[in-house]
């Protein structure tokens, strides 16, 4: 029976751009992003991508949860040792790399979501843990997508999924699309950082000219990121650039 996880052609694709990679497939974890932290902390440092089929605990931004369901998920983390020049930015670079590899009505929702329309499509996740190399570090980027239909019952932000998109794209598929454009964006920003990706990311920004809400209170129309990834809002106190990760911002 052939394999719905076509790993040798991922990595195939991907090995090249990231040299000593390799590719896992587990039927079940918590978070791939938490087991490649364990594994970085106990001092293995190469490129891996680690895909789960399902995630028991995966998490989101802050902390909170993102549930992962067999077949109906596409959950993965890709780890590698990162020295760029400056890290800002970076979240936001990644999900230019998918939306493009998905569709051209997947947008970027700052500074980690893709959303189609109003619906939330997936989430990215960046963490990083010490690496040998003290002017580096291990980044872990993790990605969560919906590939088929959920449930939006619970969720602050109504689902979307691929195969709105792209009905012919199951995890499998998404997966041998997105990571090699993900490999070549994470090689690109380590030597170039956010600048270069600020334009593609205006194309795709979710939020410009919308009126948001910020987690302290405030209010004001979204006026786009500036070169480090920051995001630009117009308040009544005048322009203010939010770069906290512990600023939550959504439609007002």
């Amino acid at each position: 029976m052939t394999s719905p996880w076509p790993l040798e052609s991922v990595w195939e694709k991907a090995e090249p751009l990231l040299p000593g990679l390799t590719v896992e497939l587990l039927p079940s974890i918590d978070s791939t992003n938490s087991e490649l932290m364990r594994r970085a902390r106990n001092g293995q440092h190469d490129p891996v991508l680690l895909v789960a089929e399902q995630q028991t605990a995966g998490r989101g931004r802050l902390g909170r949860e993102w549930r992962s369901d067999p077949t109906a998920s596409l959950t993965f983390s890709l780890g590698l040792v990162l020295a760029p020049r400056d890290w800002w930015g970076l979240s936001l670079a990644v999900g230019v790399a998918i939306a493009g590899a998905l569709h051209p009505d997947v947008h970027l929702k700052w500074p980690n979501d893709l959303w189609v329309g109003d619906a939330k499509l997936g989430g990215i996740l960046i963490e990083t843990a010490p690496a040998a190399d003290r002017q580096a570090r291990y980044a872990i980027v993790g990605v969560g997508l919906n590939i088929r239909p959920r449930a939006a019952e619970g969720l602050s932000t109504p689902p979307a999924w691929v195969q709105q998109l792209r009905p012919e794209l199951d995890a499998g598929a998404a997966l041998l699309a997105i990571v090699p454009a993900l490999a070549a964006t994470l090689n690109r920003f380590q030597a170039e950082g956010f600048g270069s990706f600020q334009h593609a990311f205006a194309r795709r920004d979710a939020l410009k000219g919308r009126e948001v809400r910020l987690s302290d209170g405030r209010t004001g129309v979204a006026q786009g990121v500036d070169g480090q990834g920051a995001l630009l809002v117009h308040t009544a106190a005048g322009p203010v650039a939010i770069t906290s990760s512990e600023v939550s911002v959504r439609p007002a």
